[in-house]
């Protein structure tokens, strides 16, 4: 009975929310651009100021990841993301083409439900409350059960801040009973307009079905091919700091490495100079069991654990200091647990003979899993980037750079977002970076700039033996004024 009661408790609560949640948007919808604009400044520097106390709760409450690394999340999620979208226009005439006669009006799409993982949690309220209000939509939390406490502490720092500088009560909130009833309530309501969905593949999966609209991220599975032209140590660092960044939490971060035969001794030497294990068949055979649970899911006890954690869970004896462990693997396939996505410091490594084998090798991975998301090259060959770029089946081809910090925009020129779009191939609404620009209609006031007239194909003039007098009279009065409109 008391988990029925927690069900109806979690329901009730979600209806209460949204009821304010739709309110408090009528009342940001008639907000000035100057006045939303205050809203998300104040947002960012509360969730600025308080970075290192919500990164220590979420790294405390969930076990995942390191401290340190999601101060730097927080940071990302509150001052980078402001700084890019503070000078955004969102609010009114977005665009007025005298030419053309189009105008264009944002239009907030109203109340929004932000599906927040354990893995970013306190990053990711951050991220999705600044961009919701930016553009004038009230948003509602259901936050992951495992992280409640530092979300509920996120979400208060937050409302409380925008409050003061003038939001409406309501306009950002939290259920504080999660349940997966309460969190179905919140996807179907009618009064929510869109989902900002980012977590496991169930959940995105039934934000989709859910039949209110959603941007949903698909799983990351992203190699990363060291092609032979590549700076091997510079390669090697840049996977390496994304790999153990937060124990590779991020679903952009490196899964699989892809190398050339002429070029693996140096890789793989490069890789062990820098802390990397590589496993012995048997050391491979006995983790690879810890990778996937039976269903074929991603194991929880790896998630964001350090590689001692892993070791141990193993049972694997690892030189003191290894700052990621990498398997050499020849397969493919959804019972393959090293090709698949793994947010641990856990690395699939694979040889192939030139960088067109590599390239399949890469596009094989992907389909597995992760397509549509995100993919990285290191190499100074631009003719072989151009060819990966033009045939990958992702949203993001990374250059020279981490996968987990350019993906997200942090070492990159793109959109900074913790929400990536994985296109139609990765089963996601948009292959972008979610942004303030995805959360708006747009309206559009056009002018009418021709008649039906001048839409009609003139006839085709026939020759002058088949033309009578009468016709063709008709036919030059015609033409004839035509002309003279046109002067």
């Amino acid at each position: 009975m008391e988990i029925l009661d927690k069900d109806l408790r979690s329901i009730q609560e979600v209806r209460d929310l949204i009821k304010q949640a739709k309110e408090a948007q009528a009342k940001l919808a008639v907000m000035t651009q100057e006045q939303i604009d205050a809203i998300v400044k104040a947002i960012a520097d509360a969730a600025y100021k308080h970075r290192e106390n919500l990164a220590k709760m979420a790294n405390e409450e969930t076990g995942f990841g390191r401290w340190q690394d999601k101060i730097v999340k927080n940071v990302f999620a509150s001052k980078h993301v402001y700084e890019s979208i503070k000078d955004m226009k969102t609010v009114g005439i977005l665009k007025d083409d005298k030419v053309n006669k189009v105008m264009e009006v944002a239009v907030p799409v109203g109340v929004i439900a932000g599906l927040i993982p354990s893995t970013n949690p306190t990053s990711t309220v951050i991220y999705k409350a600044l961009i919701a209000i930016k553009s004038g939509n009230s948003i509602v939390f259901s936050p992951h059960p495992n992280a409640l406490k530092s979300i509920l502490e996120t979400v208060k720092i937050i409302n409380e801040a925008a409050v003061q500088a003038g939001c409406p009560q309501g306009a950002v909130s939290v259920m504080t009973v999660p349940t997966i009833q309460g969190t179905d309530q919140l996807m179907k309501h009618k009064d929510v307009a869109l989902i900002l969905a980012t977590g496991g593949t169930a959940m995105v999966k039934a934000a989709y079905s859910s039949g209110t609209p959603a941007i949903g991220v698909g799983p990351g599975n992203g190699p990363a091919f060291i092609e032979k032209s590549a700076n091997i140590p510079l390669a090697v660092k840049r996977i390496l700091d994304s790999k153990t960044f937060d124990n590779g939490t991020i679903c952009a971060s490196e899964q699989s490495v892809v190398v050339e035969a002429c070029s693996k001794e140096a890789v793989v030497a490069e890789f062990k100079k820098q802390g990397a294990y590589f496993l012995s068949e048997q050391e491979a055979a006995q983790l690879g069991k810890f990778i996937m649970r039976a269903n074929g899911t991603m194991n929880p006890q790896i998630v964001g654990r350090s590689v001692e954690h892993i070791a141990k869970l193993a049972n694997l004896d690892i030189p003191a200091g290894t700052r990621v462990l990498i398997a050499e693997e020849t397969r493919v396939g959804h019972n393959v647990p090293y090709s698949r996505e793994k947010l641990a410091p856990i690395l699939a490594f694979y040889t192939e003979e030139n960088w067109e084998a590599a390239c399949e090798r890469c596009i094989e991975i992907l389909n597995g899993e992760g397509a549509g998301h995100t993919m990285i090259i290191h190499s100074e060959n631009e003719e072989i980037v151009r060819q990966f770029a033009l045939k990958k089946p992702v949203s993001r081809l990374l250059v020279n750079t981490p996968g987990a910090l350019g993906g997200i925009g942090a070492t990159t020129a793109l959109a900074p977002a913790l929400t990536l779009g994985c296109g139609a191939v990765g089963g996601s609404s948009t292959s972008d970076n979610i942004s303030p620009l995805n959360l708006l209609n747009i309206r559009r006031m056009a002018y009418g700039v021709k008649e039906l007239e001048d839409l009609m194909e003139q006839p085709t003039t026939q020759p002058e033996a088949n033309i009578n007098p009468g016709d063709k009279e008709e036919l030059i009065n015609m033409i004839v004024a035509r002309i003279l409109e046109k002067m």
